[in-house]
């Protein structure tokens, strides 16, 4: 009997599982508005330098008083960094009537300075922003992207801290503590009163969500039985893609940066609440030498689902029997830097890195960016996460039927093709503009699709839990160094675009060297990947290709 079995026992998709699943999905959909918050928080309002303090006249209007204080760009819109030293009253006519944009005087005609009084905004799309807060323009414009990035390193560093923590101390206590950090963190965003301290906060958010997706993942999958791990796998996929849509509605209904930050993280502390009802993983506590608390574990469930006699006929012998199987496939001790020992191994995990690096870069790069597109942001969001619908359900197609690799490839290749696409067409083209941005973001949401599926049949048993903690991590990295890309536009404004398309196009190409899984038996041991690496094809009976498959699915959403 394998654990599986032992999950079919006490009732495999019963209550239990049905509502555990449920509760666990939930907070999936505020982890997508954290991960997004940014896009509406740290809008960009038009703005530009306030009137000089004598600039007031009696009967003048808002217009008059801009237009002698501040002068116009190529495009005709006053400049957002720079002001007349003085008040020009030349401007206007002796009955104060402005003169035509076309007699406005140059720039260069005049003395022009900074912003000494500040910045007037044009509040449309939030009635308040961290940008008009604390003046986050101009010089200090590249703090927007800084935020970010601390975000990012945040949900590294917690994907390295409550990684390790969930493996010591169970999967139960370390998602309390998540929760509880994303509604602490969250909160005190809200209440920051200087940007050092809204970053210091977000990151612990970042923090949080690592703890939260970890977690979450290994309690869903660590509860059910393998024949429905791929639905409940696409069901908590779909949970992250609706997260992008309510994140949409919240936000243009919540204008306030403070408010609408309040309003996705306090629901967390209700999630801490509720994750005091959920059971630790059984698998988890036989692995850990924890046999009786996780047969205690499973008579709980066993009674949930309404099977009171199967409770009563599980023991310790009986669990310990069914592990016996994935305590062989995860004994050994395995480290980092046995994925670099090999030549096999070596390249495999290189290109591996490159993919999953450059699909979180671009990924993030699109995702993090929407006023560029001159679209309202609003519904900009709501289809960029609706295109992750039918990318999903294409790359999952794909995959079953032309195999891992191409479906890798050609996902990352088509993003970039797009993305690059997208710097020959003008401005003012905003449909073809959006259009090609939706084809490349669900191209780039298919691959990351694909990647945790591939990476998780490439890696061998032993080493699938370093080899998705390693790719996972340069995907976060990734994801710090996409935000601060867009800074080059000040030098190139082309260059941020040429940098997210070439990536992708890169890693696919180096995504056709690696092996081919379709069909293929689950590699067992390192040596088993350089057989493959070798042509040398392991054989494996049915029956153990089936094991390796259900501890492969383990790894693989744990990891995640």
């Amino acid at each position: 009997m394998a654990f599986g079995d032992l999950l079919e026992q006490v009732g495999g998709n019963g209550r239990f599982q049905v509502l555990h699943v449920t509760l666990l999905c939930i907070p999936v959909l505020m982890m997508a508005s954290h991960n997004l918050l940014q896009n509406f928080v740290a809008t960009v309002p038009h703005h530009y330098c306030s009137a000089h303090a004598n600039a007031s006249r009696p009967r003048l209007s808002a217009e008059e008083t801009l237009l002698v204080s501040v002068p116009l760009d190529p495009k005709g819109k006053p400049e957002r960094c720079r002001r007349y030293a003085a008040p020009q009253w030349d401007l206007l006519t002796m009955n104060g009537t402005p003169v035509s944009g076309g007699d406005t005087k140059d720039a260069l005609d005049v003395d022009l300075q900074g912003c000494a009084d500040g910045w007037s905004y044009n509040m449309t799309d939030m009635s308040s922003t961290i940008i008009s807060e604390w003046d986050l323009v101009c010089d200090q414009r590249s703090l927007k992207q800084m935020g970010q990035t601390v975000y990012m390193g945040g949900v590294l560093v917690g994907a390295l801290v409550f990684g390790g923590l969930s493996d010591r101390y169970g999967r139960r206590i370390l998602l309390l503590i998540s929760n509880l950090l994303m509604a602490v963190s969250g909160t005190c965003v809200a209440f920051s009163t200087s940007f050092p301290l809204f970053c210091l906060f977000r990151f612990g958010c970042g923090m949080a969500v690592s703890g939260l997706s970890l977690n979450t993942f290994s309690l869903i999958l660590e509860w059910i039985p393998t024949r429905v791990r791929t639905m409940v796998g696409t069901i908590t996929g779909y949970s992250y893609t609706l997260g992008q849509l309510i994140l949409a509605l919240i936000a243009y209904f919540v204008r306030d940066w403070r408010w609408l930050t309040l309003a996705v993280s306090c629901p967390f502390y209700v999630f801490f609440i509720v994750a005091w009802w959920f059971h630790e993983s059984s698998r988890w506590l036989a692995l850990t030498h924890k046999p009786e608390r996780a047969v205690k574990n499973l008579k709980s469930v066993a009674r949930f689902n309404g099977r009171h006699e199967e409770a009563e006929k599980i023991d310790v012998a009986m669990l310990q029997e069914s592990m016996k199987k994935e305590i062989s496939c995860v004994k050994g001790s395995y480290s980092f830097l046995d994925l670099f020992r090999t030549p096999t191994m070596r390249n495999m995990t290189i290109y591996l890195s490159a993919v999953w690096l450059s699909t979180s870069f671009a990924y993030y790069g699109l995702s993090m960016d929407l006023q560029k597109f001159g679209v309202d942001i609003y519904l900009i969001q709501v289809i960029f996460g609706a295109v992750d619908i039918p990318a999903k359900v294409i790359i999952t197609v794909c995959m079953s039927l032309i195999g891992r690799r191409p479906s890798q490839s050609g996902a990352l290749i088509v993003a970039g093709i797009t993305i690059l696409i997208n710097l020959m067409v003008p401005h003012d083209k905003q449909m073809a503009r959006t259009c090609l941005a939706v084809i490349g973001k669900g191209c780039l949401a298919a691959s990351f699709n694909c990647c945790y599926l591939y990476s998780g049949e490439l890696f061998p048993t032993v080493m699938r839990q370093n080899g998705m903690g390693w790719v996972s991590m340069t995907a976060r990295v990734g994801a710090m160094v996409a935000p601060m890309v867009l800074l080059t536009a000040d030098a190139v404004p082309w260059l941020p675009g040429l940098i997210y398309g070439g990536a992708p196009i890169l890693s696919g190409v180096a995504a056709i060297f690696l092996p081919e899984t379709l069909g293929s038996p689950l590699p067992d041991t390192i040596q088993d990947v350089e057989n493959r690496g070798s042509g040398k094809i392991s054989k494996k009976p049915p029956e153990e290709i089936v094991i390796l498959k259900d501890n492969q699915e383990n790894f693989l959403k744990s990891a995640a």
